[in-house]
């Protein structure tokens, strides 16, 4: 009998869990965020003997991001992959998608690992009810469109859907285009059928969502470099017994370790695939697009945040003054 893909032990598994976790998110069976939920479904498995089973639910199956994090705060569900939709209740959460902030891969782990994402941490439980199990690298987010973008200036008049992320709409409308929120299960449909004309995400989401069968570039405005966090509900958690919230929490960390071996595998794989399945990719002028966004961003920020702002965008600038970054053994997360 196979109790597990990851070969852990059966022994002192039970027949009946005593607790069941629905986890839901918007990735669908391809995609690293589905295989990250079934590597910390099998493992809680394994470390409770059973006790929590975790049923996972791609494809946005159970709702959409906002509708997840609805259900989760309504007791109805448990689990989900989130980011920046959750500045809709918490404003500093913004921070986890900020156009051209994060400036690449170690600067981006230095402000989650760092006080920025301990602070994010804590806003999640008081301010939202979220309880931050793991975080997730994203990789940039990209513009695909059906005619180059080279600059802001080639954005007029575009229909963009976006999600549904105030920052979001409105860089992209001071940018040019025509920003329309709209639930990721919606978007393939919407770009074949031409009620919107382009899109923006990571190149695993574009990927697994087939974005290359209705859409020609691929333009690297790398406009976001971001991460989410793998959430539970905070209530849900502090229901469980103190034994099983320790299991819930090394069940995560050990996700995060799965995602990360597996993320830097996947980028180049990824752009390869989408040269090979026809989409061209465009270099655009990104100190263009950096220059514009950042005029907006400033003029958004609530005056609270601006202090955090700078103090995110100096420790970019630092780093390219030194070699590595300064981990401190912290995980960014509440434990």
């Amino acid at each position: 009998m196979i109790c597990s893909l990851f070969l852990f032990s059966c022994a002192g598994k039970t027949d009946k869990p005593e607790y069941i976790f629905r986890f839901g998110h918007q990735g669908n069976e391809r995609d690293i965020w589905h295989q990250s939920a079934l590597y910390f479904a099998n493992t809680l498995d394994s470390l409770t003997g059973g006790r929590i089973e975790v049923r996972v639910y791609p494809s946005e199956q159970l709702g959409g991001e906002l509708d997840m994090l609805r259900s989760i705060r309504a007791g109805i569900v448990e689990m989900t992959i989130t980011g920046e939709s959750m500045q809709n209740w918490e404003p500093v959460t913004a921070f986890l998608a900020i156009p051209y902030l994060i400036r690449d891969a170690e600067h981006l782990r230095q402000v989650v690992e760092g006080e920025t994402g301990r602070k994010i941490a804590r806003a999640m439980v008081e301010g939202i009810g979220l309880r931050p199990l793991a975080w997730l690298e994203r990789g940039p987010r990209h513009l695909t469109s059906n005619r180059p973008v080279h600059t802001p200036d080639d954005l007029g008049g575009m229909i963009l859907r976006v999600p549904n992320v105030p920052v979001f709409v409105r860089v992209w409308q001071d940018l040019g285009a025509k920003p329309t929120p709209m639930t990721f299960s919606e978007v393939f449909t919407a770009l074949q059928q031409g009620t919107v004309d382009a899109q923006e995400n990571p190149f695993a989401l574009i990927y697994s969502a087939g974005f290359h069968e209705v859409q020609r570039y691929l333009n690297l405005t790398g406009h976001v470099t971001s991460w989410t966090y793998v959430v539970v509900g905070e209530e849900q958690f502090s229901a469980l017994p103190g034994d099983l919230r320790e299991k819930v929490l090394e069940a995560g960390e050990l996700m995060q370790l799965y995602h990360e071996r597996e993320f830097e595998k996947q980028e180049e794989f990824l752009r390869k695939e989408l040269e090979q399945r026809g989409m061209v990719f465009v270099e655009p002028d990104r100190e263009a697009f950096r220059a514009r966004a950042e005029k907006t961003v400033l003029e958004i920020l609530p005056p609270e945040h601006l202090d955090l702002y700078y103090e995110i965008l100096e420790t970019g600038r630092l780093r390219e003054h030194e070699t590595g970054h300064d981990a401190d053994g912290e995980t960014g997360l509440i434990n």
